[in-house]
């Protein structure tokens, strides 16, 4: 027995600093491993920008000059064509895609039902509940306006009818809100012939609004399926 004692001792003093040397090695990895991570961790959470359909609408936008957004929150949209469509959706509806209103308009950009069905949309249901066909049913009837108002577009943009400047946008914003008839009315009687929806909004106040928005690239169609 105390023969194997001079061998025991130094082996498991051995083993001991090995314990002692591994306890101290995975110590200071967890250590450095931790300031790393909270070194890279943000000052402050992410929190992602509210979109259109967030914030209260009392504004004169999307527009062009981003100064006008510094106490916006709300996405830079200038006047390109998204503009076009997410401004005529905050008035309509403030982008609620389910919304139906008081005189049965539907959707995020508020159609009526002959209006859909021109395009061959037949369900209420099914159009209430897919973003998507909406957009595309938007896209279809402001082309369907664009050729119903071609003639009035080339004889009256840049010019100014009973104090609005004319622009294409601002036609089919008002084609949207009246019908292009409607429109036509309104400009060939020099703003004579006026017309206001169920609410009192008139054509005049939407050639005014969306004035200037980058329409150009939707092309004019007589016809439009899209269902």
């Amino acid at each position: 027995m105390f023969i194997f004692v001079p061998i025991i001792k130094p082996f498991l003093a051995l083993k001991m600093d090995s314990m002692i040397n591994k306890w101290m090695f995975y110590s200071v990895l967890f250590f450095v491993v931790s300031a790393s991570s909270f070194y890279f961790k943000p000052l402050e959470p992410y929190h992602p920008k509210k979109t259109l359909t967030d914030v209260d609408f009392s504004y004169q936008l999307p527009s062009i000059k981003i100064v006008d957004y510094q106490h916006q929150n709300m996405p830079f949209l200038g006047k390109r064509f998204v503009g076009f469509k997410e401004a005529i959706a905050a008035k309509e509806s403030l982008g609620q895609y389910k919304l139906v209103n008081s005189l049965g308009y539907m959707g995020k950009y508020q159609f009526g039902i002959s209006a859909l069905n021109f395009i061959g949309i037949k369900s209420k249901a099914v159009f209430l509940n897919n973003p998507m066909l909406q957009e595309d049913a938007f896209v279809a009837l402001v082309s369907i306006n664009k050729y119903k108002l071609a003639d009035i577009i080339r004889e009256y943009k840049g010019k100014t009818v009973d104090g609005v400047r004319i622009t294409e946008s601002g036609l089919l914003a008002a084609a949207h809100l009246g019908g292009a008839q409607s429109v036509r009315k309104f400009i060939t009687s020099s703003g004579k012939k006026k017309f206001k929806d169920g609410y009192g909004t008139t054509i005049k106040s939407y050639l005014k609004r969306f004035a200037g928005y980058e329409t150009h690239n939707i092309p004019p169609k007589e016809f439009v399926k899209i269902e």
